[in-house]
């Protein structure tokens, strides 16, 4: 999965892996892919989007997932994978991430919504989250990042997209593949890309201005190096951002998460 497996001292007992780790074991083989390229491309350094933000889970300066600002009538919404999640530990975002970021560049999460089925069974079907974020002077997120991504379905096989996402740790930079989507026999979108390494859990799959898919579902995003997941984008995430740009009260993310991998 593409969190990172760590203890975070004073957050949580656990914090669960977002990402591919390094050297992890190959791609799993009960998923038959279609529409794999033949050659797997290398995710690279890419210049900051400010569509795309680091996620910090607890106080410190160790980012651990990756989200994306979704477009909202209010524009404080973004969209990340809800495994990335946990409890009621302060969240917080910086679009735009580039090694470091001052006070004005930090929205901190005020509600997380998460599908039901996630809540009530971790479903990886349903591994994905939208967030309301704020910061003191009330500016929402949309009015710094001039814009956010709309929301899609899940792409067709051969589709493609540009996956961007933060490897976990304490500053750096942001890594990007572009690649053909292929599925599942179970029917989770895949991406093959080497690279997107721990840290890019909740990385959107933009097919131009759109976001198709985040990086979790199977397997927490995959077990595998060079193969990323995204759970299927349908009615449900449609009804998950349309609750969440309605108001009201969140949902608290479980804390626990086991991947399988």
């Amino acid at each position: 999965m593409r969190i990172r497996a760590a203890v975070v001292v004073g957050v949580l007992m656990a914090l669960p892996a977002c990402g591919h780790p390094v050297g992890s074991a190959p791609a799993p083989t009960h998923g038959h892919l279609v529409g794999d390229p033949a050659e797997v491309p290398v995710a690279h350094p890419v210049s900051p989007d400010r569509r795309v933000g680091a996620v910090f889970l607890g106080a410190g300066d160790l980012h651990t997932c990756t989200g994306s600002v979704v477009h909202s009538g209010h524009g404080d919404l973004i969209m990340t994978a809800a495994h990335c999640l946990g409890g009621n530990t302060p969240t917080s975002f910086v679009p735009g991430f580039a090694k470091t970021a001052a006070s004005p560049d930090v929205w901190m999460v005020h509600a997380v919504y998460l599908d039901p089925r996630w809540v009530n069974a971790r479903d990886p079907r349903a591994d994905y989250a939208v967030v309301r974020v704020g910061r003191a002077d009330g500016q929402p997120v949309e009015a710094r990042t001039g814009s956010g991504l709309s929301l899609g379905h899940a792409p067709p096989p051969h589709s493609p997209v540009s996956v961007v996402g933060y490897p976990a740790g304490v500053g750096g930079m942001p890594v990007g593949c572009r690649a053909r989507t292929g599925i599942t026999e179970s029917g989770y979108p895949s991406v093959a890309c080497a690279g997107l390494v721990e840290g890019t859990s909740g990385a959107p799959w933009m097919s131009g201005s759109t976001v198709v898919g985040v990086t979790g579902g199977l397997e927490g995003g995959g077990c595998g190096q060079n193969v990323s997941y995204s759970a299927p984008f349908d009615e449900h995430t449609a009804a998950l951002l349309a609750r969440a740009e309605a108001g009201g009260p969140g949902d608290v993310a479980p804390v626990a998460f086991a991947s399988g991998c």
